[in-house]
This record gives C-alpha cells, sequence and structure tokens, in this order.
C-alpha cells in the first residue's frame, strides 16, 4: 500500500511554498558557489533564474508573483540609489552628470540609427527605438558599489545623475515613437507630456518631502515607517507612469526626495537596504534569467545576427561613453571601469521599449502575419543583449569597485594617524522616553576612519534607588539602548554601576573606559531658574575635560532640515577644535542636512579651508558680538537645530556672554533641539587633536 502525494512535484511548480522555498534556496546558495570560481553574486542570481525557468529546467514559470517580485526590486534598485547618492556632491556635480548623461544618450543614438539602418536594413522609426533601447541602462550592478562602500566617489555620483538623464531622454523616445506610431503627435501632445512631467517632479521633489517629514515625526513605529518608505516608492512610480514616463524614474527621484530624511546611520535606512537586498532585488535578478531563451539563437541566422550587433553596439557605446567622460574630466581607469560597469548593463527601460515596441502592428502580410515595428529576432537578440551586458558589468564593476575601495582605505589608514586612533562614546541613559535620540546621536557623530569605536551606555544606581524595581527598570533601559543600536548594526557595552553620586559614577567611567566623548540628554522642561542644565549635568561638566555634547531632543534627527552652528571666536586655536568640528561633520553627512557656520571672519576661514577639503552642504555668516546673541534666533526656523559650542571659564575662546545662553535658549528654542557642544580640554583623548589636520574629518 502507498500513501498518497501530498504536495504535487510536478513541473513547472505550482505549490507556492515550495516554490518560495526553492527561490529563498536559491537567493542563498548561488552567491555562496558562484563565488569560490569568482562570479559576482547578481550575475549567479541571474544565470540560476535562467536554469529554473521555464527556457532551462522548467521548475518555475515567470508568473504574475515573479513579475510582482521583480518589479518591486527594480524600483527598490533606483530608490536605494536615489537615496544613498550624496546629496551635495550630486549639486556639485550636476554640471558632469549632465555631461556623461549627454555622452551615454548621444553616442548610443548615433550608433545604433546607424546600425539599424545599414547593418539591419530597419527603417528610420525602427532604428531610432532600437538605439534608445542601447541609449537606456538599468543600475543592476548598483549593489555591488553599495556592498564594498564606494557609494560616494564621483564616478558614481555622475554616473548616478547621467542615468536619469538618459533613461529619461530614452523612455521620451519610445512615448513619442508610440504616439507617432499611432498618429497622436502635434502640439496637444507635446504640451500634455509638458505639463505632466513637470506636474509630476514637482508632487514628488516638494510634497514628498513635505509629508515624510510630518509623518516621521509623528510616528515612530518602525513597521510603519518602513511601510511609509514604500508607499513613496511606489507613489512616486505610478505618478511617472502617468505622466508618461517609466516607473524606474519615479522611484529614483522618490530616492531623493527621502535622501535628506533617511540618515545613512538611522535603523530605517538599515531595514530598507536589508529588506531589498535579502529579498526584492535577488527576485529581479532571478526574474531577468527567467527571461533567457538560449534556443532563440539556434531557429536562424536572422536571429543571431541581430543579437550579435544589438550587444556589440551596445558594449561599444557604452565603453565610449565612459571612455568619453573619463577624458574629459581626467578620471583612473578604475573610475572608468565604474562608470563602464555600472551604465553598460541592459534591462529595465529596454525591456519596457522592445515590449512596446514589439506590441506596435504597422501592417500586416499579405498572409495577414502581422508587421510589427520591432520584430522577434529584436526580441531575442535583446534577451541575448541583457545577458551579456549584464555578465560584463557585474566584473567590471566588482573589478574596479575592489581596487578604489582599496586604495580608499589605504589613504584613510594613511590619514587616520596610525592605529592608535581610537573613539569611544559614552552615554549615560536615565529616562527611557529619550535612548532612541540620544542612541541615534552618538551613531551619527561617531567615525567611520578610526581604528576602533565604541559605544557605552551607562546607568547609575545611587544607594537612595537600589532596591529591585529600580534594578529591573535600569536594565530595561540598558537593553533598550542596546536593541536601538543594533538596528543600525552597531553594538553597545552596557555598564549598569552602582555608586553613591552619579557624578562620580560616570566621571569615574570616563577614566576607566578612556572615553572620548560624552552625550548627555537635557531634561524636557526648561525654565529660567538658576540651573539650566541641571545640577548633575553642571557636576559632570566641572570634573571632566573630553569632548561633551548635550542635547535636547525635540524631534527625530532625521526630519532636521538645518544646524546652525554658533562657534566662538578663536576656537580654531584650541585642542579641542578638530574633534568637535569632526562631529559636525559626520553629523550633516550622515544626515544630509545643511550646516550653516556663524562666527568671526578670522574663525570661519579656517572652518571654509576645512569644508574645501572636505565638502558638506555648508553656508557661512559672519557672527561675532556674544552681547547680541539673540540676534540669532531670527534665522531660527522649524525643523532647525541650534548646536552652540560654548567653553569652560578660562579658555581661550569663553565669552562672558556665554553664561546668558541657556537663558536664551530656554524662553527662544521651546520649539527647536538644541545641542551645546563643551570642547576638550588639554589632558583627554587619543585621537589627533591638530586644528589643521583635516583628513579625520575623512570618517
Amino acid at each position: 500500500m502507498t500513501l498518497p502525494l501530498l504536495i504535487d512535484l510536478s513541473l513547472p511548480l505550482v505549490n507556492p511554498v515550495l516554490k518560495f522555498l526553492l527561490l529563498l534556496l536559491i537567493i542563498l546558495l548561488a552567491p555562496i558557489l558562484l563565488n569560490k570560481i569568482r562570479i559576482p553574486n547578481l550575475l549567479g542570481l541571474i544565470i540560476a533564474g535562467a536554469l529554473i525557468g521555464p527556457y532551462g529546467f522548467n521548475l518555475m514559470e515567470r508568473d504574475s508573483s515573479i513579475i510582482m517580485s521583480g518589479t518591486v526590486g527594480l524600483l527598490y534598485i533606483m530608490f536605494l540609489a536615489g537615496l544613498e547618492i550624496d546629496i551635495a556632491d550630486f549639486k556639485k556635480n550636476s554640471g558632469r552628470s549632465l555631461v556623461f548623461g549627454l555622452f551615454t544618450f548621444l553616442i548610443p543614438m548615433l550608433l545604433g540609427v546607424g546600425a539599424g539602418l545599414y547593418l539591419l536594413g530597419f527603417g528610420t522609426l525602427t532604428s531610432v527605438l532600437l538605439a534608445s533601447m542601447f541609449a537606456s541602462h538599468t543600475l543592476i550592478t548598483y549593489p555591488i558599489i553599495s556592498k564594498l562602500g564606494v557609494t560616494k566617489n564621483q564616478a558614481v555620483t555622475i554616473t548616478v545623475g547621467g542615468t536619469m538623464i538618459t533613461d529619461t531622454l530614452a523612455l521620451l523616445v519610445l512615448t513619442i515613437i508610440v504616439g507617432m506610431s499611432a498618429g497622436e503627435v502635434g502640439q496637444e501632445f507635446w504640451l500634455r507630456l509638458s505639463f505632466s512631467i513637470i506636474l509630476f517632479a514637482l508632487i514628488v521633489t516638494l510634497l514628498f518631502p513635505l509629508i515624510a517629514r510630518w509623518f516621521f515625526k509623528r510616528f515612530s513605529d518602525s513597521v510603519a515607517q518602513y511601510i511609509f518608505v514604500l508607499v513613496v516608492v511606489f507613489s512616486g512610480a505610478i505618478l511617472a507612469e502617468m505622466s508618461g514616463l517609466e516607473a524606474i524614474i519615479g522611484a529614483f527621484l522618490a530616492g531623493l526626495s527621502m535622501n535628506r530624511l533617511i540618515p545613512r546611520t538611522s535603523p530605517l535606512m538599515n531595514r530598507v537596504e536589508f529588506v531589498g537586498n535579502a529579498i526584492f532585488i535577488p527576485f529581479f535578478l532571478i526574474g531577468v534569467g527567467m527571461l533567457i531563451d538560449y534556443r532563440a539563437f539556434f531557429k536562424d541566422f536572422e536571429t543571431i545576427k541581430v543579437a550579435v550587433v544589438m550587444t556589440v553596439v551596445a558594449i561599444l557605446a557604452k565603453f565610449l561613453a565612459a571612455y568619453a567622460t573619463q577624458k574629459t574630466f581626467g578620471y583612473s581607469a578604475d573610475q572608468r571601469r565604474l562608470i563602464f560597469g555600472l551604465s553598460n548593463s541592459q534591462a529595465a527601460a529596454t525591456l519596457a521599449a522592445v515590449m512596446v515596441g514589439y506590441g506596435i502592428v504597422m501592417g500586416h502580410e499579405p498572409d495577414g502575419t502581422p508587421i510589427r515595428l520591432l520584430n522577434e529576432s529584436v526580441l531575442n537578440g535583446t534577451i541575448l543583449m541583457i545577458l551579456i551586458t549584464c555578465t560584463i558589468s557585474s566584473f567590471v564593476t566588482q573589478r574596479g569597485a575592489q581596487r578604489i575601495a582599496l586604495l580608499s582605505h589605504a589613504d584613510e589608514d594613511e590619514n587616520a594617524g596610525g592605529k592608535d586612533k581610537e573613539e569611544r562614546i559614552l552615554i549615560p541613559v536615565v529616562n527611557p522616553e529619550t535612548v532612541e535620540e540620544l542612541i541615534a546621536l552618538s551613531v551619527t557623530i561617531k567615525s567611520k576612519n578610526v581604528r576602533k569605536c565604541q559605544l557605552y551606555a551607562l546607568n547609575v544606581l545611587t544607594n537612595d534607588n537600589s532596591d529591585t524595581g529600580a534594578d529591573k527598570l535600569a536594565r530595561k533601559i540598558l537593553e533598550k539602548a542596546v536593541v536601538t543600536a543594533s538596528a543600525t548594526d552597531n553594538k553597545v557595552q552596557e555598564l549598569l554601576r552602582y555608586d553613591s553620586s552619579v557624578t562620580n559614577a560616570v566621571v569615574s567611567t570616563i577614566h576607566e573606559q578612556k572615553i572620548t566623548d560624552l552625550i548627555l540628554g537635557l531634561r524636557q522642561n526648561l525654565d529660567d531658574s538658576q540651573s539650566f542644565l541641571g545640577e548633575l549635568t553642571e557636576k559632570i561638566l566641572s570634573q571632566n575635560n573630553v569632548t561633551t555634547l548635550i542635547y535636547k531632543p525635540v524631534q527625530p534627527l532625521s526630519t532636521t532640515r538645518r544646524y546652525l552652528v554658533v562657534v566662538p571666536d578663536r576656537a580654531e586655536k584650541e585642542l579641542g577644535f578638530a574633534l568637535w568640528i569632526m562631529k559636525i561633520w559626520n553629523m550633516c553627512r550622515n544626515t544630509g542636512a545643511k550646516v550653516v557656520f556663524y562666527s568671526s571672519g578670522h574663525t570661519l576661514s579656517h572652518i571654509q579651508a576645512i569644508h574645501k577639503a572636505n565638502p558638506i552642504e555648508a553656508e557661512f555668516k559672519e557672527f561675532s558680538d556674544w552681547d547680541d546673541f539673540l540676534i540669532l534666533f531670527r534665522e531660527l526656523r522649524s525643523n532647525d537645530m541650534l548646536v552652540v559650542v560654548l567653553s569652560r571659564r578660562n579658555a581661550l575662546s569663553y565669552h562672558r556672554n556665554m553664561n546668558s545662553v541657556p537663558k536664551y535658549l530656554s524662553r527662544y528654542a521651546k520649539t527647536n533641539g538644541f545641542i551645546l557642544i563643551y570642547p576638550l580640554q588639554p589632558g583627554a583623548g587619543k585621537l589627533s587633536t591638530d586644528p589643521n589636520d583635516p583628513s579625520i574629518l575623512l570618517g
């Protein structure tokens, strides 16, 4: 007697559990197995998709679930490209992005039209559409760039910016050709297209950030925030389609609009990248592989001819564009590899164009066979072109990115001043409501180019609150700090101390753990009483000499639009100048917010010299009269954070009116968050403290 088989194992698989298990096994095993023979992960997933697809072993069909997941993955790639781009560099290099965008559009268009007319014998309309397919590209290899940490390289920045330009132009060509084939291209067509594109761009770039900032201020739930991000991605995509563009343009623009609101060090960014790289992007790559039909190239010579011409022209055109960009801006060979590797892979926009062209019927043969704008040979040739360009792009991008990453790490080690460079940040946590923001600030200001950066969360129990209930609460607060940091892939060491004095416990910890930076949270209810900071905070300040940040959070760091940094005159002459300004640089880089420096002309010149070597989005305004400190509050807007660099008595940059700053803050900054910085004083810290050493800002 045989038991009935409860699971249908016939091919292609129909059981959703089996299908999903198969996909997960591919995502897990393909990179592991293929890495041994040095095949890039994403290429391994494409090959795996070809093997299990309908033209391989037919284990799975490319059904609606694969198409939907793949679409999400494609939009995710474009969204991450916009999200991770450095806005300051993007603006600074917008001209270069435009030049590359025109190179990588016009060169393929010229070669493509020529190849279509003279090598393949196509008509003008078909040749133009074919050329637009060569001009567009998909950032399939962007995950390699992201994984190796070279997304900030200028070559990557201009390539991502140029991608938006060339894809937009290529898809506009597609839109126009569709209109021409239907006889709809006229004045009304151009007006409608222009109006819809402008309206779409305004909604995504202006309205989306306003809604997102409002949402993040009011909803801190991690699941709700992630779902909101997905809503933004797909809203941008659908608006792009409604305006006559492809969804990938909308996803990229949505990423740019959210760039400043999802800091690189935030738990939300970690979730966005994790889910995309673990699930959605691999699904897209597997789906691309399932399109590959190797049998099509054995049907007739015409298919092989078209495929070879398309592939050679596409690769040659993209290489020439990358080479022209390299020579124009004096880039290295590795940067050229990055540009070529990122821009050579054909997928999304190319597939969209070929499917649209294949669906346009221009007439019929005498036997009734439809005459398509793009025939079946072009359709099959496109699949081969996608496979070969993605393969080449994977190897070239990985090689260029690895070499640049190695050179970058070598430069950082050289600039870091040796292996003794460490950063140890202490965060005393008492109030469970402010733990997340204090940890967020510590993660935001920490540097990357130090040998070791350790975060410590401290809770102190005194004789007055050492009962069992207080002990449990203290441990819960410390556990919350650890969980919050782990969501950003950072580790926090828990410290629970029993002491008769909180001040003694904090100061002792600073000495025992060799702390370089101290972050203190400020009580929320501020008034004009004699002790603005609180007696405890003032005692800690008076008994330690490390860089100290006193933080009053009002809204999440991610929603801060500008940091207004007030710097006293001659601050650059003090020992701790380079250390605290490094924190400002890290904060601006990681949150994407703009910084406005207020100081005397002489001090501003030193800060501007550092800015020239390490550019961020910054503005410089002269201010030296601390007796007229109130004038600064006229500049303060909602979503701004005030950062005031103070000084201990008898220090070189000390001003008598610094004592009045707390009173001003309690009266005029009730709805704004602020940070008070007390710089390092002699006798503390291991980091380089040379105010003329801007290399420490590379973290």
